[in-house]
């Protein structure tokens, strides 16, 4: 695609026709050479907010220390013969996060560090799921801590334009990275089409329900309620508005240049719809979007700003 913009950063030469043109068009779309700077940029963010997802959104682990016969392992937890959770180990799991996070984000042994915190926050996130609750929103989250120590990144720049020429540096395995989050941020918003169909028996149904009315009474903001109360008829249009935006998730993977930046512009807004009116946020797949822009840039951005100042 354009190589401006994701998820390709320059124009690719002919591919030749039949099976071989198939491969080659796959690989370029899974393995896309993409600037080792990104993946840099997009880890520090993860991990950064790794850090407030534990101590804030998924902070219930150790309380659950106490709650052993709420204890309904998730499938993956049933797999690996999970116990229930104990303080103990409830604050091991703690101190291997923050201690791995800060690691990662000062660039100490990225990849030794970013797996511990996978293997951490993969451990944190199937405990806090296996009472009662299941954070949906959290997917892209954990696929981007999974599979970010697989890059390998190359030594910190040292002189005064060497910034600039690391954003240069592509890899394949950069661009494997990004787009395993890519494909987790779309996947969070099409995968939630499948229970709307199984809970009110077609998307007709659900579309065309008060749903959307039921939750602004039951937890909505006062903007919320005085729409339940002045604008009643918003809502049908709304849900209708959000199914299309998560049937149609998987049209971002295709897009390039502005248009790109115009849907997750919009995905972003309608997560602050949701936050302003219901109270809820989204963040953690929210943060994940940063995989589809050029964080690369930011950095030289910032150190010519300084320049001039």
């Amino acid at each position: 695609m354009s190589p401006d913009t994701d998820p390709h950063r320059a124009a690719h030469p002919a591919r030749p026709a039949g099976p071989a043109g198939a491969r080659a068009a796959l690989r370029s779309a899974l393995f896309p050479a993409l600037p080792l700077a990104r993946v840099r940029a997009l880890q520090v963010l993860v991990h950064a907010f790794v850090i407030l997802d534990v101590l804030t959104f998924s902070d219930d682990v150790p309380a659950h220390a106490g709650n052993t016969g709420f204890y309904t392992p998730l499938a993956l937890a049933r797999l690996l013969h999970l116990p229930p959770v104990t303080a103990p180990l409830a604050y091991t799991l703690l101190g291997l996060l923050l201690t791995g996070c800060v690691a990662a984000i000062l660039g100490w042994r990225p990849r030794l560090a970013g797996t511990v915190v996978a293997i951490a926050y993969w451990l944190w996130m199937l405990y806090s799921n296996s009472y009662g609750y299941i954070a949906h929103d959290h997917m892209a989250l954990m696929v981007a801590v999974a599979v970010l120590p697989t890059v390998a990144h190359p030594p910190r720049p040292t002189g005064r334009d060497e910034a600039a020429g690391a954003a240069s540096v592509t890899s394949e395995a950069a661009g494997w990275a990004l787009r395993c989050v890519q494909i987790a941020v779309v996947a969070t918003y099409a995968f939630s089409v499948i229970p709307k169909i199984l809970y009110s028996g077609s998307l007709a149904n659900w579309g065309n329900s008060a749903i959307l009315t039921w939750a602004s009474i039951r937890r909505g903001s006062p903007l919320a309620h005085w729409l339940v109360e002045h604008t009643p008829w918003v809502f049908v249009p709304a849900q209708w508005a959000g199914l299309a935006l998560e049937a149609l998730s998987p049209l971002v993977l295709f897009l390039r240049g502005r248009a790109l930046h115009l849907a997750i512009a919009l995905y972003l807004a309608f997560h602050l719809s949701t936050l302003v009116l219901l109270g809820i946020h989204f963040l953690p797949t929210a943060i994940c979007w940063a995989a589809f822009l050029p964080l690369e840039r930011v950095r030289p951005a910032l150190r010519r700003r300084v320049r001039r100042g």
